[in-house]
């Protein structure tokens, strides 16, 4: 009986459908985080009567029986729209307008990118995030420094204590990638390039395809918590049918096991 194992499969796929929309959820204040959907395809089908097969020497079979096996998870696609921007009133807070992505040195030397631009300064006076992990292009902030400036463009600039003129630090860089659904999600708010993203086209805040940068602000969740409330709803309904489905099999079968 096909239906218990057809019903089961809805049930797994259904369950990686509240996973994702949970993941979600629990990331909906999350600097930056871009939501996901869960994407699903139909397993093969057995072929009883095949659609054009003949049913005689002049005729063929318009449709035929197809029979299918169920259902399987085929992606989970992350949803990159931009999301709203925050103030925050921190100097090396950054937000990204648009297209790209952060470069960030990790501890084994690749190169990670992200949309949080929750920064600080090492004690070195090297801009880094919440982790410790380096900007790059480095940027080095002076020890007497009376203020920062991060322009639309990228251009960083400090007011030196005792300078009339603000001094240039360095100029920031974004990296966008022909497919963004491809990238690995590595956790921390960070990505790492794969085969299927495609390598990093980087270049400065402002150039074509590229986004702008806004200073004392960060990028807020993309996640609708109504939206995902809804899902949530659909996708229980969806679990409860199949499981009715397994119950309704298991009471036939046991209706064909009492047959005398």
């Amino acid at each position: 009986m096909r239906t218990l194992s057809i019903a089961g499969t809805g049930m797994l796929a259904q369950q990686t459908n509240v996973d994702v929309i949970s993941n979600n959820i629990a990331n909906m204040n999350t600097t930056g985080f871009k939501r996901q959907r869960a994407e699903f395809q139909d397993l093969l089908y057995e072929q009883v009567v095949r659609p054009g097969s003949a049913s005689s020497a002049t005729t063929n079979v318009p449709t035929g029986i197809q029979i299918g096996s169920g259902v399987k998870t085929a992606a989970v696609y992350r949803i990159n729209e931009q999301g709203a921007t925050q103030q925050t009133d921190n100097r090396y807070d950054l937000a990204i307008q648009g297209h790209g992505y952060f470069q960030i040195e990790l501890p084994d030397g690749t190169t990670g990118y992200t949309r949080d631009g929750s920064f600080g300064v090492s004690d070195q006076g090297e801009l880094v995030t919440n982790d410790g992990f380096r900007v790059l292009p480095d940027i080095t902030v002076p020890q007497n420094v009376v203020d920062v400036t991060v322009s639309k463009s990228g251009q960083v600039q400090a007011v030196i204590a005792g300078d009339a003129q603000p001094q240039q630090l360095g100029q920031l860089e974004l990296a966008t990638f022909m497919n963004e659904g491809g990238l690995e999600a590595k956790g921390g708010n960070l990505f790492l390039e794969t085969a299927a993203s495609g390598n990093p086209t980087v270049a400065a805040p402002g150039e074509p395809g590229m986004g702008t940068l806004m200073q004392g602000f960060v990028e807020a969740s993309n996640v609708n918590p109504v939206a995902e409330i809804t899902n949530l709803i659909t996708a229980q309904r969806a679990y409860e049918m199949n499981s009715r489905v397994v119950k309704t099999a298991d009471e036939m079968l046991a209706t064909t096991s009492q047959l005398r």
